[in-house]
């Protein structure tokens, strides 16, 4: 035997690994104890980070929301159209504002607000992986951190940002009184209409001070904070379905976290109407119309929010045209005195027009009209999706038709003796859309399929969320399309089937850097040259009718679409075009005038002056407040076949306009 003194001693390592004594995979899977240690030299190491992160990240001066630059609005031209700021924000203490406010916000945002260290571990957790992962943004969830983000930090979403607002958070929460935080966070939230801080909040909703505000309307406040975009009730009836939501959660949860009783929650059960969207003096006309239809183009392009655009310093420049958006609106204006006698006719009482130019070589939105006055009638008529297109839906059928070729080789009824006249699906389209006659339009739909309509009319520009339910008479028009999209559509039949996206800014700029997203992708042929030929052919020759011109001799350049006095009764449009008018339309010749037999002779598809906008001018009868549009039965008198006659008057009168 080997004595003690014969034995091998095995000199320990400091990191024993690979563990020695060990044999195959054992040997490379670390101890308990190594386990340990990790974790321990890890937790060490962040908390010596954080430590150093902490000492360096000071709490920096308040942002000054109110001295921030205006932001300035300018025509196609350059010149300056409207300048709106500075922000509209009045600071007050926690005593000029109704305890109420207190309640609803801290039962909505944060209710372990008094308690809380200032931060959410769980809310700067799921932010950060969010970001990092390319997921949304995601905000931290406490009260004292959206503070710090409104008061110290830009709206920037970046793993950096959250960082600083971590530390400040805490800082802040070290420093300042649960009061200060809550005052200076209800200071600076935004309430949206162009709010920031309760009490223009209050004023803006209610016509009231903060400290008036009832528990009701508090509440709905609170909801706001959400996203005035969403939240805002006034704004559009889905939002008003989820304030109204929100606001009875936040009232029954105040009753479960003890700030209201039952019997005080049972005096609140009828939803707090907030005021009338309105809009400042120097929105007055159509300027805010325009501002609004900017703003629509800017969030789409950027992400930038209402919020982000109200903190003011951009400069945005439009594609506004100030002739053409002023004779537009003296063109209607025109109109509506000779014709609408709402003291006289009780019928032309909620009369209403809407009307877009779109400029077919780019899409550019050069005019509109969006109503009497943006400060009195805040919907924007010229973008609204709730007047039916009527026969101005009929182009895209014959478009459709042609484009498929599925009319071209087969009669219209294969059972029928030959007739003089039209023999072809297609030519009995194009005839029916001349003389205003619907049943061909609905064979159409059936042979030709829905789907297919309603993909023609959407590549053609229409919106998708725009299209009515695909039934028998969807051919028929009960699509609601904006007059902006009409327009926008109807410049692929006048630019030989290419259709560029309608756009209202040109570039925009911050502290002098131009932003990005608003590069204008090429125009897409969307349908054939000879399609789109063979619609404006026929569209030129509706024109001529309904503007009561003999045909080849218009006067102007014409392409237009109309409703009908039977469309539903609901709606009247009218849709002109630049085209090369008064050559005549007749069978064609050349290579293919056997397949397209209405070609004019010398003129290229699309012709005209690309410079000349599409135009699209809607009229309508709408009470604020009614589920649905009037009827317009009576609208400017007998002779006006129910207020079709009119929208072709402001497009005359638009064109003739100096």
């Amino acid at each position: 035997m080997m004595g003690t003194k014969g034995r091998r001693r095995v000199r320990r390592r400091f990191l024993d690994y690979p563990r020695q004594g060990r044999q195959g995979r054992r040997r490379w899977l670390p101890s308990w104890r190594q386990w340990l240690g990790v974790l321990a030299l890890g937790i060490l190491g962040l908390a010596g980070m954080f430590a150093v992160v902490y000492t360096k990240i000071d709490i920096p001066g308040e942002n000054t929301l109110a001295g921030q630059e205006a932001t300035v609005y300018y025509w196609a031209d350059g010149s300056p159209m409207v300048s709106v700021g500075a922000v509209n924000r009045q600071n007050v203490s926690l005593d000029k504002v109704a305890d109420s406010v207190e309640n609803s916000v801290i039962a909505a945002e944060n209710t372990t607000f008094y308690s809380d260290s200032g931060v959410s571990l769980k809310g700067i957790g799921r932010a950060l992986v969010s970001m990092v992962s390319g997921g949304d943004t995601q905000g931290g969830s406490t009260i004292t951190q959206q503070y710090v983000k409104n008061t110290y930090l830009s709206q920037d979403q970046t793993v950096t940002r959250k960082v600083k607002e971590f530390i400040i958070s805490l800082k802040v929460s070290n420093q300042k009184s649960k009061q200060d935080i809550l005052r200076g966070y209800l200071n600076t939230s935004w309430f949206g209409r162009d709010s920031y801080g309760i009490e223009a909040a209050a004023h803006a909703y209610y016509g009231v001070d903060a400290k008036q505000l009832n528990p009701s309307q508090s509440a709905l406040l609170a909801a706001v904070l959400k996203g005035s975009e969403q939240y805002d009730p006034g704004l559009s009836k889905a939002n008003h379905q989820r304030a109204e939501a929100r606001w009875k959660w936040i009232l029954d949860r105040q009753v479960a976290t003890g700030k209201m009783s039952e019997k005080q929650r049972a005096k609140y059960r009828t939803f707090p109407e907030p005021r009338p969207l309105s809009k400042p003096t120097s929105q007055a006309g159509q300027t805010g119309y325009l501002i609004d239809a900017a703003n629509k183009f800017v969030k789409a392009g950027t992400g930038l929010t209402d919020k982000d655009l109200a903190r003011g310093g951009y400069r945005i420049h439009t594609t506004f045209d100030k002739q053409r958006t002023r004779r537009l609106e003296k063109a209607v204006n025109e109109v509506r005195r000779k014709n609408i006698d709402p003291k006289h006719r009780t019928a032309d009482t909620f009369v209403e027009f809407g009307a877009a130019s779109v400029r077919p070589k780019d899409g550019a939105l050069v005019a509109l009209y969006g109503g009497a006055d943006a400060t009195k009638h805040f919907s924007n008529n010229a973008d609204t999706t709730a007047v039916p297109a009527g026969s101005a839906f009929k182009p895209f059928v014959l478009a459709a038709a042609l484009q498929d070729q599925v009319y071209d080789d087969e009669p219209a009824d294969a059972t029928a003796p030959p007739a003089v006249g039209p023999t072809t699906g297609a030519e009995v389209l194009r005839e029916a859309l001349v003389k205003g006659q619907s049943p061909p339009f609905v064979q159409a739909g059936q042979r030709i399929g829905l789907e297919r309509l309603r993909d023609v009319a959407v590549a053609s520009g229409l919106r998708k969320e725009s299209m009515a339910r695909l039934e028998q008479t969807f051919p028929l028009g009960t699509s609601a399309p904006s007059a902006i999209r009409m327009a926008s559509a109807y410049t692929t039949f006048a630019n030989g089937g290419l259709h560029a996206e309608p756009y209202a800014v040109s570039r925009m700029t911050y502290d002098g850097k131009k932003l990005p997203g608003f590069e204008r992708p090429d125009p897409e042929q969307v349908l054939d040259s000879e399609v789109a030929q063979e619609v404006s052919n026929a569209l030129e020759q509706v024109g001529w009718r309904t503007l009561g011109l003999p045909e080849g001799k218009a006067a102007l350049p014409v392409a237009a679409g109309r409703t009908e006095p039977g469309d539903r009764k609901k709606s009247a449009w009218f849709i002109g075009s630049p085209h090369a008018a008064g050559r005549g339309v007749g069978p064609g010749s050349g290579p293919d005038a056997e397949k397209w037999p209405w070609t004019r002779p010398g003129v290229a598809p699309g012709a005209g002056d690309d410079n000349e906008p599409t135009t699209a001018i809607t009229m309508f009868r709408n009470k604020a407040g009614a589920p649905e549009l009037l009827p317009m039965q009576g609208v400017g008198g007998a002779k006006s076949e129910l207020g079709t006659t009119l929208p072709p008057k402001v497009w005359q009168a638009y064109q003739q306009g100096s």
